[in-house]
């Protein structure tokens, strides 16, 4: 089914907020089949409204709009909906009733509020429209189907959305859909978006069903292998030898194929089956590596040190660096690198330390050392090794950089020390 989304809201438009909504149900839609070749932000206007709805019905059979469904009188996506659809708009007995109860106890919890008349205008719905309950909030979502096309209303925070999304819209497309689409993430690190385009360039130029997908994030390429079939398990028969093809091109590179699992949870999950013990040592990053480990549940059990040495005498008086180091190779060199994650170790008493030192910008910077270049120990079984790189972008994005490619560097070391003992 072609599906178009349609967003409302002017402050939306204004750049005001963020319209995640329609990445989130595109993302969903790809996962039941439905084929989304529009999407729309329409601001809070009758005419531009219904223009934006006929032109969608136009070219699509389903059209998923989201926000607009609330009490007062530019919330008006219902009723341009229903305008289009030639529907009348009649009270919902139902919704009316959980409106009223959640509006007492709302009044019950904050006496300086009322309740007011307009709350009610939200069970109002178009005849003949299964109605969604709303869980989260007080605006019900709606399906309404008439000649053969389908309208779903949805609410517009996020956290009222999903959920209704999750537990009612989802099951009734996946009803009439006859095929299904599913999909597995192949995720990469330690290598470029280019150089992963290049070595899967025959695989993409040949492929039906399943197909590849490249992403880029910062530090990472994500592959998405997606099939589709009558179910599940179909799916996951075709996507299977694309998998285990992209497995024998990219080895040690591939981090994980569980689409939720983040690069330091893989070297999370690679610490603690090692039982090994972490310590950082931060300069630029200034603790975000740190803070991207502690986003691990758990993580607790292998990380107890986290130093942010910006300063050069911090480096020397948390670390050991050396004064002659930073005076003679400065602050941003190999050997500081080097000095930094032995002394890390040291100091926590761990058994693998990460370094990183560098120049995020934007000034600073020389003709032999530019803005972007950052230097990265790693410490491990007495050995430590130092990798130089050079990032582009601004300030943060050189940071986002180093945080991801010190991340990838410590799986590395890991993986290494893990072939060592085999």
């Amino acid at each position: 089914m072609i599906t178009e989304l349609i967003a409302v809201g002017t402050e939306i438009l204004l750049g005001n907020i963020v319209n995640t909504n329609s990445a989130y149900l595109a993302e969903k839609c790809a996962e039941l089949g439905l084929t989304v070749y529009y999407q729309t932000v329409v601001g809070d206007n009758e005419e531009r409204m219904k223009q934006t709805i006929k032109a969608a019905f136009d070219r699509s059979d389903v059209v998923i709009l989201t926000g607009g469904l609330g009490p007062t009188k530019d919330d008006l996506t219902k009723e341009m909906t229903a305008e289009v659809m030639g529907l009348p708009l009649v009270e919902d007995i139902h919704s009316r009733e959980r409106i009223e109860k959640y509006m007492k106890e709302y009044e019950k919890n904050n006496p300086q509020r009322r309740i007011t008349a307009n709350n009610y205008k939200q069970a109002l719905v178009p005849e003949g429209a299964i109605v969604l309950d709303n869980h989260n909030g007080t605006a019900p979502g709606l399906i309404v189907e008439k000649n053969g096309k389908t309208a779903v209303l949805l609410p517009g925070p996020p956290n009222e959305l999903k959920p209704m999304f999750e537990e009612e819209v989802f099951p009734y497309f996946r009803k009439k859909q006859p095929e299904i689409i599913y999909s597995q993430m192949v995720k990469i690190c330690g290598i470029g978006e280019s150089q992963v385009a290049e070595d899967i360039q025959d695989l993409i130029e040949k492929q039906e069903n399943p197909t590849i997908a490249p992403y880029a994030k910062t530090g990472e390429v994500h592959l998405r292998v997606t099939a589709k079939a009558e179910n599940e398990k179909e799916c996951k028969k075709l996507i299977k030898p694309v998998v285990r093809e992209l497995k024998s091109r990219f080895g040690k590179n591939i981090f994980a194929t569980d689409e939720k699992k983040t690069l330091e949870e893989a070297v999370v999950d690679m610490l603690k089956a090692q039982g090994l013990t972490l310590a950082l040592a931060e300069s630029c990053t200034g603790g975000a590596i740190a803070a991207r480990i502690v986003n691990v549940p758990g993580v607790s059990e292998v990380f107890g040190h986290g130093f942010v040495t910006y300063s050069n005498r911090a480096k020397r008086k948390l670390l050991g660096v050396k004064k002659s180091t930073l005076k003679l190779e400065g602050a941003v060199s190999a050997k500081c690198a080097k000095e930094m994650a032995k002394g890390g170790c040291a100091a926590a008493k761990a058994d693998i330390c990460l370094s990183v030192t560098g120049l995020a910008g934007p000034d600073g910077g020389t003709k032999e050392t530019p803005v972007g270049t950052v230097f990265m120990g790693c410490c491990y079984n007495d050995k430590t090794i130092v990798r130089e790189y050079h990032f582009t972008g601004n300030r943060t994005k050189i940071r986002q950089q180093t945080c991801a490619h010190g991340l990838a560097l410590l799986r590395d070391c890991i993986m290494e020390g893990i072939q060592k003992k085999d």
